[in-house]
């Protein structure tokens, strides 16, 4: 039976590492002995590929105007009032 304090709680389930672990991986690196990153591979690959190109074949597709009016409209968003 779990303790009164825990019921409702969920557990953290996160991939970040902490100050240590990092420093660990740092340190790793440093001698040469850091595990290889794996490669994307299947569906997570061709996502990154469309990524990585998608936003420079659409720049190259707006005219001036449009990027102007985009630019207009993007900081209207950010700084203007609602």
């Amino acid at each position: 039976m779990e303790p009164c304090y825990l019921i409702g709680m969920t557990k953290k389930t996160t991939s970040r590492k902490d100050f240590t672990q990092r420093a660990f991986d740092v340190f790793n690196q440093a001698i040469g002995e850091a595990e290889p990153d794996e490669e994307l591979t299947g569906k997570k690959a061709d996502s990154q590929k469309g990524g990585l190109k998608g936003g420079k074949a659409r720049a190259e597709k707006l005219t001036p105007e449009e990027r102007s009016e985009i630019a207009k409209n993007a900081a209207i968003k950010r700084w203007g009032k609602d």
